[in-house]
């Protein structure tokens, strides 16, 4: 293993500190690793997912520089911060201030947009409220996150050494438009799906999860006195139906419990209308689907604003207008705007603007809902704060900041980070393309397997030490798929006809079935529109997309895959006791430490202390749950397996459980045998999520599967796996399309769909349709010159 070697500046002191020494860093599977960083430089952080990058960069560095910066705010301050731990590690050393921009999703919040992540829409509203005709008010005139309210009444005071008392009148003019409340779209609720009108209370007339007979929901209706239980639902009086569906929330007792009773639909619209849908359970995810239709909000043709918002105008052009222009027209129309009185805020909302464009995302909109982003959109739109900032000898730490770029626009973000770099701050950067690797001034390789494996620095040194050196990474650089010389043939096509989503331009195309598909195109071309906005749901489509696993400490893949649910039945049957006693989240829990495997001591401002519960060991069951084995080991031990142990456990034998063990096959085909069953989904990194969430959709029943970017996180050793596991679902009957921008994919696709030519109004065109043979001889579009370099032609 090389090592960097520290370069020699005579002179002052100061100026020796030129590394960041990390020494001994324990952090989830790192084990004891020492490196130094040479600082001013580009370092990328390379290895397999799952070796320990992330745990190495994120969890060890970036988390301990954070620490500390929040140690210097006062013990009042730091009680409103979240409290960090400080991270496994010996020694850390030469650590300056770190900005993070990670791949974590904008919130899903419905009314956060790209506009208000970026504060361009705060510049905006005061832009209008300044130079807009008529003048309408302050900013937040123009905020649909405010809503007008105004109010009068008397206040008593004290005057002269007696109370008097005064009218006051307050009024706020805010610019949320009032049907909608600033969401843009209005619910409607299909009663139909809620309740069978045919059937009386008592006879389960409720079809709401949840509301079955005999449970508290079923009750507060049954018991609650304004309606007939026994009365069929079609008979209610005019009265009885309004009580039953929308009476306003009051207080009584009913069966004796002082309870709140209010109509079922706002008590449904409260319990599952205002949480995030991607959170929910299946079963409450598909009763949602079936019972609300989302429609453009009429009053404000969703723009969210109320009319006084869009009627006051610059130029012709309302707030409303400029949110929805495309940013790089909307950067235009600001430049033309030439009034002195507002110049230093159309200076910086220029800048904002032409960031987008810089960056690659010109093709986006304002009003754009932040969580229709793709983690790579969303982190790109996070680095925008930091272009042109005027900071220097600060550390920025990157995670796969080229993911959902097309190989034409990576050569743009690579010139992006040696531009911090040149400014005098320390880059780091998480990162699997060759491309970006191979601008690294420094690289250090880890591994040399995932998870248990891993957690060793196999290499650091320069780019073309790795590529000498004989890690995976080293050995797969150049690795270069060749385009297939003979392709399947379709067994039919999916027709579109006539697709407008987003900037879709009237589309008509034929996507092959019963082969590989890759759809192409440089990001915001409408690849995700084509295939999300416009495929039919009624054909057995699986979807896969990037929106992230959502889980906390006590989801792991066991949980997560359904994996568990055989194995409780199957410890129950053999024991003959309740398969509830073998879930760490029911009744096996271990009662000190309620599952958890740890304990935690809050101590205030101080971070939080987790020691491993002394009652269970951290085996998170009761002792006596773990006297019941299967096949000789008992659920604590089955969850500590590794997939790959657990195929073998549940393959043969008295543990031998069919459901479970097509389940583990899953998640041993996309290439995690190394997890362990019981892993917490929390401690997985972006790859392995990725890859558990394809594992768990394959089992559906579904004969066209569809993949949003399915390489997202995945290491050159990896792609391979996942290019084999994509021809074993084709061989086996199934259809796959999949939204690619890696080549090695593409060059191994039948099929190949390339849209463009540009982003935004720019694209939304097919380009190319034809084989990848055919594309890399055609070379007419972006794609087919990325390609046809790629393979070597």
């Amino acid at each position: 293993m090389s090592k960097a070697s520290t370069p020699k500046t005579p002179g002052h002191v100061a100026d020796s500190h030129d590394l960041i020494r990390v020494l001994g860093a324990r952090e989830n599977n790192l084990r004891d690793v020492s490196v130094e960083i040479p600082k001013r430089r580009l370092t990328v952080f390379t290895g397999v997912s799952g070796s320990g990058k992330s745990s190495l960069v994120f969890a060890t560095i970036a988390a301990e520089s954070q620490r500390m910066i929040n140690e210097t705010y006062s013990a009042f301050v730091q009680g409103f911060m979240p409290n960090q731990a400080r991270p496994d590690v010996d020694v850390l050393d030469g650590l300056t201030t770190v900005i993070t921009v990670d791949q974590q999703r904008l919130g899903a919040d419905p009314r956060s947009t790209v506009g208000t992540a970026t504060d361009a829409n705060a510049m905006l509203r005061i832009l209008f409220s300044r130079l807009g005709k008529p003048h309408i008010g302050s900013p937040q005139a123009f905020s649909f996150n405010v809503a007008s309210v105004s109010g009068a009444g008397a206040v008593t005071m004290e005057k002269g050494g007696r109370q008097v008392k005064e009218k006051r009148t307050f009024s706020i003019t805010g610019g949320m438009c009032p049907r909608c409340e600033g969401r843009g779209n209005v619910t409607d609720i299909d009663l139909t799906q809620l309740y069978d009108d045919s059937k009386s209370l008592a006879e389960g007339a409720l079809t709401v999860p949840g509301y079955t007979p005999g449970g508290w929901n079923y009750r507060l209706y049954a018991s609650s006195g304004f309606v007939d239980a026994d009365k069929p639902i079609r008979k209610y009086t005019k009265r009885e139906l309004n009580d039953f569906l929308h009476k306003e929330p009051v207080r009584m007792k009913i069966e004796g419990i002082n309870m709140t009773y209010e109509g079922l639909i706002p008590r449904i619209q409260k319990s599952y209308l205002s949480k995030d849908k991607e959170g929910m359970q299946p079963h409450i995810r598909a009763f949602v689907d079936r019972a609300v239709t989302f429609t453009v909000c009429p009053e404000c043709g969703g723009t969210r604003l109320s009319e006084g918002a869009r009627s006051s105008k610059i130029k012709k052009i309302s707030i409303a207008d400029a949110c929805a222009m495309q940013i790089s027209d909307l950067a235009e129309w600001v430049r033309g705007l030439k009034e002195p009185s507002v110049a230093p805020l159309l200076d910086k909302l220029v800048h904002t603007l032409d960031s987008f464009v810089e960056i690659g995302l010109g093709y986006l909109s304002l009003d754009r809902p932040a969580a229709t982003l793709s983690g790579g959109e969303a982190q790109r739109v996070k680095m925008i704060r930091h272009l042109g900032s005027s900071l220097t000898d600060v550390t920025y730490v990157f995670d796969e900041p080229t993911i959902g770029l097309h190989p034409h626009d990576i050569q743009r973000m690579n010139e992006l980070l040696l531009r911090l770099r040149d400014k005098g701050n320390t880059v780091l950067v998480v990162e699997h393309k060759p491309n970006t690797i191979a601008i690294a001034d420094h690289v250090i390789d880890l591994g040399p397997g995932a998870g248990s494996a891993g957690g060793e620095v196999c290499f650091e040194g320069t780019v073309a030490g790795l590529r000498k050196s004989g890690t995976v990474t080293g050995r797969h650089f150049d690795d270069r798929s060749s385009v297939k010389k003979s392709v399947r043939e379709p067994s039919g096509a999916l027709e579109i006809r006539g697709a407008t989503a987003h900037n879709l331009r009237k589309v008509d195309v034929d996507i092959p079935l019963g082969v590989l598909t890759v759809i192409t195109g440089v990001a915001g071309s409408g690849k995700s529109s084509l295939v999300h906005g416009s495929i039919p749901t009624d054909l057995g489509v699986v979807s896969v997309d990037q929106t992230p696993i959502r889980g906390s400490r006590r989801s792991n893949p066991a949980t997560y895959t359904g994996l568990l649910e055989p194995i409780r039945k199957a410890f129950a049957k053999v024991n003959d006791v309740k398969p509830a006693l073998f879930s760490a989240n029911s009744e096996g829990a271990c009662p000190n430490c309620n599952g958890v495997g740890v304990t935690y001591t809050d101590l205030g401002v101080m971070a939080t202390v987790s020691t491993m519960c002394e009652v269970c060991e951290g085996k998170r069951f009761l002792a006596s749950v773990l006297e019941y084995k299967l096949g000789g080991r008992d659920i604590s031990e089955v969850l500590a397996m590794s997939v790959t142990e657990a195929v073998e456990f549940f393959g043969a034998g008295e543990a031998h459980i069919p459901a479970a063990h097509a389940i583990l096959d899953r998640l041993a085909d996309v290439g995690l045998g190394y997890l362990s069953l019981g892993q917490p989904l929390t401690t997985l990194s972006g790859g392995e999520q990725q890859r558990l969430k394809l594992a768990s959709h394959m089992g559906e029943k579904g004969g066209v599967y569809v993949l949003d970017e399915p390489t997202t996180g995945l290491h050159l050793a990896d792609v391979e796996q996942l290019l084999g596991l994509l021809d074993r679902l084709v061989d086996s009957g199934k259809s796959v399309i999949v939204v690619e921008h890696h080549q090695a994919v593409m060059a191994h696709g039948d099929w190949i769909i390339d849209l463009g030519p540009g982003a935004g109004h720019d694209g939304g065109q097919i380009v190319f349709e034809g084989t990848p043979a055919d594309l890399v001889k055609d070379k007419s579009t972006l794609t087919g010159q990325h390609l046809a370099e790629y393979v070597g032609r």
